[in-house]
């Protein structure tokens, strides 16, 4: 009996605005690599204002393309484990916060899912000018599959005006 797993296509937001985000950047990529799949791709780091709240520290993002054989559910436990092995704390509030490291999952191929603690595609990464520019730059003729329209059109229509530079 043959047993094939099928591979997915994962892409992930890394994001964060504490000392040593980049170094920590670099730790979740390896395990990522470790924990989720294979690391095909990634966008350049980009950096912006905190998105959602006030705070002195830019935030740091970039966009990696994963493919992995995992089902959704066990994606974001290890995303969240990564997390939490690299020091972020569990949120206790309904806001935005400084973080080291922050692991987003916008899609999964192409599924959408609806459930109280997993959203795919990201629910909002369609407002977000800092998700879309890295995101433009790896797929920009990548169709979201709720909105059905290119990521590239996606950035176009976007009204967030924030302060998005790319800084590799």
């Amino acid at each position: 009996m043959i047993n094939l797993k099928l591979m997915a296509k994962i892409i992930l937001l890394l994001g964060g605005n504490e000392n040593n985000t980049s170094e920590a950047f670099k730790t979740t990529i390896e395990r990522i690599g470790q924990k989720i799949g294979t690391v095909d791709n990634r966008s350049g780091l980009y950096t912006s204002p905190p998105w959602g709240f006030d705070h002195p520290n830019w935030f740091l993002n970039q966009v990696l393309e994963v493919e992995s054989s995992l089902p959704p559910v066990q994606i974001l436990q290890q995303t969240r484990l990564i997390e939490q092995e690299l020091g972020r704390k569990i949120k206790t509030k309904d806001r935005y916060e400084a973080r080291l490291i922050d692991i987003d999952i916008l899609f999964i191929d192409h599924l959408i899912i609806d459930k109280p603690d997993l959203q795919i595609p990201h629910p909002r990464l369609h407002l977000r000018r800092f998700t879309l520019l890295p995101l433009d730059e790896l797929m920009p003729g990548f169709i979201h599959p709720v909105l059905k329209k290119t990521i590239h059109v996606l950035l176009q229509e976007c009204r967030d005006t924030g302060d998005v530079r790319r800084v590799d």
